[in-house]
């Protein structure tokens, strides 16, 4: 960065002042798009998987301790609020926080939930200031703290892939029900053109 002008400048400041301004606001955008430069992929595949979800099959499970096919699908939709919810506050309180739903009756009722879910994360990501990413974030009931952690341990690991984790265990579902399985990563036996994205 080269001060022009002279040392006391008027105008020499003011453009230091530019081109620091410029310098953090570049740096900022570099930072958002380490952290948060997967997510966009991350939601378009997610939302391809739970389109294929057969809501008929809502009550079905693997196994009699699994989630149910609709209850692990609608954990799915909702987890990107998760991920929100990491960003947009530096704390999760259940005593005041909504509560998702716990049925819905047809597939487009399922990404209508996701839809608005990554819509939120998306806003959060847009208007949130990398200065707070290493703070702590708290997960609460009322006045029980149940943890305090980093926040990033709590977008990435608990909500970013958290979510993943979950999209492939429906892929199983998928697999197991006998529905195409979309692809997820290059191709899948039911979509065998290999897609690079």
């Amino acid at each position: 960065m080269r001060l022009r002008g002279g040392i006391g400048s008027g105008v020499g400041n003011s453009m230091l002042v530019s081109e620091s301004k410029e310098m953090i606001m570049s740096d900022e955008a570099a930072l958002k798009a380490m952290v948060f430069g997967d997510v966009e992929r991350e939601l378009k595949v997610t939302r391809k998987v739970l389109a294929a979800i057969p809501l008929e099959k809502f009550d079905w499970k693997v196994h009699e301790k699994s989630m149910s096919l609709g209850r692990l699908a609608l954990h799915v939709a909702t987890l990107p609020d998760w991920a929100a919810g990491a960003i947009a506050a530096d704390e999760l309180d259940f005593a005041k926080a909504p509560r998702p739903p716990e049925r819905v009756g047809t597939t487009a009722e399922l990404l209508a939930v996701f839809d608005k879910s990554a819509d939120r994360l998306r806003g959060a990501m847009a208007v949130f200031e990398m200065g707070r990413w290493n703070a702590t974030w708290t997960m609460r009931n009322g006045e029980k703290v149940f943890t305090s952690q980093p926040r990033p341990l709590v977008f990435r690991i608990w909500s970013v892939n958290h979510l993943v984790h979950h999209r492939a265990q429906l892929c199983v579902y998928l697999r197991r029900l006998g529905v195409a399985v979309p692809t997820v990563y290059f191709n899948t036996a039911d979509d065998p053109t290999w897609v690079f994205e």
